[in-house]
């Protein structure tokens, strides 16, 4: 019966990944702790099985549908490597109390910059070889015979003065992103997104496909890390996973028909109140 309930949990982790890329990732393990039951740290373990297979099936489709570079996104999720084993190796030595109360702040920190992105999308916020990126792939709409807009899944990193600039941007996101990915077993796509946006300058509907790709690259990482000292509770986490992967494909679906802004606001939201149910929990 548990499980039953944590079933449209897991659809709606799927749906926010498939639509805005990230944050929907963070619901797993509370969804897994306080619904089903699990321990803090199997329920991160089993997150990060979840997390993984409902990110690269969203992947998978967005790259589909021409939203995704991949060769930026592979670069993105090598630079999470190293933070994502340290982050595994300390999430062992840390107290399930102490993870839960600050897995809730970082629930609160994910609403904060999903909702900062939503203000970082225009032009005149990016560095100037971030715009030129982003302008390499496209055509002008002035052109002659100019064809719809260029996602650009093929188009090369951008040649600037801003090389070691963006290099450094990618590898902090990066290892930041690994970090939070394996010690609370999370996506990280609320890191992500943003960085793809200002830092290489990609349009959103290219950020959040990418987003997914390095989010399935570092859960696996992590998750690697973890598996021979942790064990996965298959009987739960495979049927969450399913929901997940339904959610991830209505999440597409749904993110060319309702408004970006409009999804991220809902699911800040609903981010806000699980970081308050979860710290009440722990201070209880």
């Amino acid at each position: 019966m548990r499980l039953l309930l944590s079933l449209p949990l897991g659809l709606l982790i799927g749906l926010a990944l498939g639509a805005v890329g990230g944050g929907g990732s963070i619901l797993a393990v509370p969804a897994l702790v306080y619904v089903v039951g699990l321990a803090p740290k199997p329920a991160v373990t089993g997150s990060l099985v979840v997390v993984a297979a409902t990110a690269a099936g969203g992947a998978w489709l967005h790259w589909r549908a021409g939203r995704v570079r991949v060769a930026q996104g592979m670069w993105f999720g090598v630079a999470g490597i190293a933070g994502s084993l340290a982050g595994s190796r300390l999430n062992a030595a840390v107290d399930p109390t102490v993870l839960l109360a600050a897995f809730s702040g970082v629930m609160v920190v994910a609403a904060w910059r999903m909702l900062a992105a939503l203000r970082v999308r225009g032009p005149a916020r990016r560095p100037a070889w971030a715009a030129q990126a982003a302008g390499g792939a496209r055509r002008r709409p002035e052109t002659p015979g100019a064809g719809p807009l260029d996602t650009g899944r093929d188009a090369p990193w951008p040649r600037s003065s801003g090389t070691l600039q963006r290099g450094a941007a990618v590898a902090g996101a990066g290892t930041v992103v690994g970090f939070l990915t394996g010690f609370f077993g999370v996506g990280g796509g609320f890191v992500v997104v943003p960085a793809l946006v200002l830092v290489l300058g990609f349009d959103m509907p290219v950020a959040v496909g990418t987003s997914l790709l390095v989010i399935a690259c570092n859960s696996l990482v992590a998750l690697a890390s973890r598996a021979a000292t942790t064990g996965i509770a298959w009987r739960v986490v495979v049927p969450f996973m399913a929901a997940g992967l339904l959610g991830v494909v209505m999440g597409g679906r749904v993110a060319g028909r309702v408004s970006s802004a409009r999804l991220v606001r809902w699911l800040a939201a609903l981010l806000v109140v699980v970081a308050g149910y979860t710290l009440a929990r722990c201070l209880a």
